[in-house]
């Protein structure tokens, strides 16, 4: 898996990147403690992808939608997820039947119900370096 380090400004180039070649259907996972700039990751991939709206974190909410020329973006927070079971309650079988972006921040709080992503991110704290963030990747076909 590929890694390395980036400021908030080069991360939100990498972002940018990312969502300017994301096709649908694609789902995306998000790790990382926090404050490790997923959702400034996730702005910036929803910047890419088109969306003129201001993304916010859908920490309460748990899912925001967005338009974009190519489609629909899903963004959800799972951090707040009791279990689960309570994907069913948030529509996620709809969310991935639609075939738009999926963007899931803290995906590993919904358990199997989360399929393997196409793009799989993980952000961690540099140790000593507040300016920094590593962040691991891996795609999947």
């Amino acid at each position: 898996m590929p890694s390395a380090e980036f400021t908030r400004d080069a991360l939100r180039d990498w972002g940018r990147a990312l969502g300017a070649r994301l096709r649908a259907p694609t789902l995306v996972t998000l790790r990382g403690n926090l404050g490790s700039g997923k959702t400034t990751l996730v702005q910036a991939i929803a910047e890419g992808l088109g969306v003129t709206d201001d993304v916010t974190s859908p920490t309460y909410a748990l899912v925001h939608h967005y338009a974009t020329p190519q489609g629909p973006v899903h963004h959800l927070d799972l951090y707040r997820l009791r279990d689960a079971a309570q994907m069913a309650q948030l529509g996620w079988d709809d969310l991935l039947r639609a075939g738009g972006i999926i963007l899931v921040e803290w995906s590993e709080r919904g358990g199997d119900a989360v399929p393997q992503a196409q793009v799989a991110l993980e952000l961690a704290h540099v140790p000593g370096r507040a300016d920094l963030r590593r962040l691991t990747w891996e795609e999947h076909a």
